[in-house]
């Protein structure tokens, strides 16, 4: 009699699968060695951008003040030009709320001193004219005094040699007249005559001869007079030229005086705009570090952050050493942000879900603080949008893509510990001077 049990245990006489199944999948393992698995390498990151100006920018006080009022708080949206805060002074110096104006006033007062020293210079001007029109005058009227005492000195020099002329003549006739007197020829009394007529033609040389000399005399005096009017009239113009000077240093000294004056009315109205801090572009206002009314400001302290609203987003990625060499400019990789959800398969990066395409457009030279290279990683346009939610400093997973090779290479170097194979990515820039090298 045949148990039930028996025949459910033992099925010896039933045929087996086992082999076919076998053989099935040793093919199918064979297949799968040929299959293509894309080389990879595994990075990390957060999510930031290219442009300065779109990363979170820091509030700071621009001046040290006092807080009076808050017009934001933490979380509140603001539009570029938005007032944040209003702050009011604390230093001794900006007190005065009639600041701008009495420092106008020293302006005004300043260009005053500087209108009263140019019409100084333009009398000192008029006053340098007059004295060389005078002194000209002077000058012609002593060299027509001079012409005269020559004109004089000639008629007295033409009077001495007609004097003597006429004294040589008296004196041959006195002689002659002494002569006869002696040898009893004439009378005592002609003699006499002829006596008075030569000591008169003396005396009238003499009288000629004083006059010329007193001409001379007066010539060289008016020569003398000359020289001390030129004397005279350069003092006085050198005086008048340096009162000249003086004034025109003092409106010099006025005109940079008004400078500073007009450059502290500038800063003291540039400061009085400085008591409201707003908003320098469009965005969120996070981490406000100041609370209530009546705390003191530093000057560039920090108040708060404001996110931009609108950032074209790009990823810092952090690439180990070993793995520089495998990573360039243009590379494609394949981002997985934090809180989007994804499927990933390693070899097969195009049939991952939730992945968002990206190329890498630079890497730095320079070793980070974490000890690897950072590189910047911007969405690849040709491929999905990232999405729109991620916000910056989100944590990013990055898949590096390499080469395509088949499974039993890939299995092959990891048993041997060979590094990936190494490849240049020709970017656009390398194509185009390659096809005008072939040109």
């Amino acid at each position: 009699m045949e148990l039930q049990s028996v025949n459910k245990i033992y099925q010896i006489h039933k045929k087996s699968r086992v082999k076919r199944w076998f053989f099935f999948i040793f093919i199918g393992g064979i297949i799968v060695l040929f299959l293509p698995w894309t080389q990879n390498i595994k990075v990390t990151g957060n999510v930031s951008t290219l442009y300065q100006e779109q990363r979170p920018q820091q509030l700071n006080s621009p001046i040290p003040g006092r807080i009076i009022k808050w017009y934001v708080k933490n979380g509140d949206y603001v539009k570029k030009g938005d007032t944040l805060l209003q702050l009011s002074e604390v230093k001794e110096d900006y007190l005065d709320p009639l600041l701008v104006k009495r420092t106008e006033i020293q302006v005004e007062a300043k260009k005053g001193v500087r209108d009263y020293y140019e019409a100084k210079v333009g009398t000192t001007n008029s006053q340098m004219q007059a004295l060389n029109a005078a002194r000209d005058l002077k000058l012609n009227q002593l060299k027509v005094k001079i012409s005269q005492l020559n004109n004089k000195l000639a008629g007295e020099e033409a009077e001495l040699e007609a004097v003597k002329n006429e004294l040589k003549m008296t004196s041959d006739q006195y002689e002659r007249q002494k002569k006869m007197y002696d040898e009893g020829l004439v009378s005592l009394t002609q003699f006499q005559q002829r006596n008075v007529s030569y000591q008169n033609a003396l005396a009238k040389k003499t009288a000629t001869e004083n006059k010329l000399a007193q001409t001379r005399q007066e010539i060289v005096n008016v020569n003398i007079e000359q020289n001390a009017t030129i004397q005279d009239y350069n003092e006085k113009l050198s005086k008048t030229e340096g009162e000249r000077f003086q004034s025109m240093g003092q409106i010099e000294g006025s005109d940079g005086d008004i400078a500073k004056l007009e450059n502290q009315v500038a800063n003291y109205k540039a400061r009085q705009g400085l008591y409201f801090v707003i908003a320098s572009q469009d965005g969120q206002v996070v981490q406000i570090n100041k609370a209530g009314i009546g705390e003191i400001l530093k000057d560039g302290e920090s108040i708060g952050i404001i996110v931009p609203e609108k950032v074209d987003y790009a990823v810092e990625i952090y690439i180990k050493p070993v793995d520089l060499p495998l990573v360039k400019e243009g590379q494609r990789v394949m981002c997985i942000f934090d809180g989007f959800p994804a499927i990933v398969f390693s070899g097969w990066p195009n049939s991952s879900y939730g992945t968002f395409a990206g190329k890498v457009i630079a890497v730095e030279n320079n070793i980070s603080a974490n000890g690897m290279f950072k590189a910047l990683v911007v969405q690849d346009k040709n491929e999905k949008q990232w999405p729109p939610k991620i916000k910056m400093g989100t944590g990013v997973q990055g898949i590096a893509i390499l080469n395509d090779v088949p499974v039993w290479y890939e299995l092959w170097r990891n048993i041997n510990g060979f590094p990936p194979d190494y490849y240049e990515v020709k970017t656009e820039k390398s194509v185009t001077k390659d096809e005008k090298s072939k040109k």
